[in-house]
């Protein structure tokens, strides 16, 4: 159930209502009055192919032998609220029943995800806050954002701005996916290349761009995990929801990783990390007129993020491990499973679709028993599902879990 409240941020929520719908979901738009005066009922019905609701009193016999209000409430699986005046969030925290969306959300025992979206100044006054803070603590409520950037016309910047409804998708998702085994439980990420120093100016490194990292990151916090994403350098925005810590080197990121493990359910190593740097880097920018023709360039052994963090682990703990292969994969997998102490490998090669800097990857899955599951070429986010299928039964086994 979407929720519309009067606010500028309105016209947005054409884009979300048609987002959650292209994803599947059936959306249910309820609009108070004063979202009328920004956006018209008939923009929401042509992206949803449901009618939208305003009228309170919609009788029984109107809508299905129940109140409107009942049967839109007990029909939600998720409430989203967007944009979530000052008004609205009054209301709301003082239990009003007033329109049809305030008293619809009475009715409802779906979790609830409020969009606040306003003015700096009344985001900031006293009761706003207050009613925030009944209403996530007291009621459960989530609150999504607000986001700090340009207001309306001539209120300049600040907090009080509606996040992007791309933003508000992966809320939504994770109210609609919070389950067992993943909900609740403490998941580590590592993902992207790392980038080992030549120079003030110039590095060793790969081609990797994070993308399945991340994928896998957003994956399981949309089931409900807290997740820890340690990335390298990568252009990718973090991930709504998780946190994230960004490392330069091989080094740097491992001593990220050992930092956190004793607490984590489940690690994926899916980063790609520089298995030698620069023995001797150096302080200035190398320079040709100085080096000449040629130059000697003399590496030594990283650290093994994964294999070398063994001791740090929690012995209860899943591991999964990814391996890029350019030749006998399968065999160089498992001995990867071995030797690294992994649960699940993901195995694929650098190919003009899959690996690096592509949005598809295709994978085999490769488990402690031998039953290889052959993935067909995939986006990253579609494969992230799969590989968390995959790891859900060995994930349930654990008894470690975070509040």
């Amino acid at each position: 159930m979407l929720g519309v409240a009067g606010g500028v941020a309105a016209y947005k929520c054409v884009q979300l209502a048609r987002d959650l719908t292209r994803l599947g979901a059936t959306v249910d738009v309820i609009m108070t009055k004063g979202a009328g005066r920004f956006v018209q009922p008939l923009s929401f019905e042509a992206v949803t192919g449901q009618p939208v609701h305003t009228d309170l009193w919609s009788g029984p016999s109107e809508s299905g032998g129940l109140a409107l209000h009942v049967r839109l409430g007990l029909r939600a699986d998720a409430v989203c609220v967007a944009p979530a005046t000052a008004d609205l969030l009054a209301r709301l925290a003082h239990g009003r029943a007033n329109d049809l969306l305030a008293t619809t959300i009475l009715a409802a025992r779906a979790p609830v995800l409020l969009c606040p979206a306003m003015n700096d100044r009344m985001f900031a006054h006293p009761q706003v806050q207050a009613n925030l803070e009944h209403l996530s603590t007291a009621l459960g409520y989530g609150v999504v954002g607000p986001a700090t950037g340009p207001l309306a016309a001539g209120e300049g910047e600040g907090p009080g701005r509606m996040v992007e409804p791309d933003e508000i998708v992966e809320h939504v998702g994770r109210a609609l996916g919070r389950e067992p085994p993943f909900h609740g439980k403490a998941v580590l990420v590592t993902a992207g290349p790392t980038q080992e120093p030549l120079d003030p100016v110039r590095y060793v490194g790969n081609h990797s761009s994070g993308r399945m990292g991340f994928a896998l990151a957003r994956a399981a916090w949309r089931r409900g995990a807290r997740v820890l994403l340690v990335t390298g350098p990568s252009a990718l925005v973090d991930p709504p929801g998780v946190e994230v810590v960004r490392v330069g080197t091989a080094r740097e990121m491992e001593a990220a990783v050992r930092a956190r493990l004793p607490e984590i359910d489940l690690g994926v190593f899916a980063a790609a990390v520089a298995d030698y740097r620069p023995a001797d880097p150096s302080t200035s920018k190398l320079k040709r007129s100085r080096e000449g023709d040629e130059m000697g360039l003399t590496l030594v052994a990283n650290p093994d993020v994964a294999a070398g963090t063994r001791d740090a682990r929690n012995p209860e703990a899943v591991f999964v491990g990814f391996a890029l292969e350019t030749e006998d994969r399968i065999e160089n997998a498992r001995k990867k499973m071995v030797d690294k102490g992994f649960d699940l490998v993901v195995v694929n090669a650098p190919e003009e679709d899959s690996g690096f800097g592509v949005d598809t990857n295709r994978v085999v899955l490769i488990g402690r028993q031998g039953e290889d599951e052959p993935l067909p070429l995939l986006p990253k986010d579609d494969v992230a599902e799969r590989v968390l299928d995959r790891i859900s039964p060995l994930l349930a086994r654990t008894s470690g879990s975070w509040v």
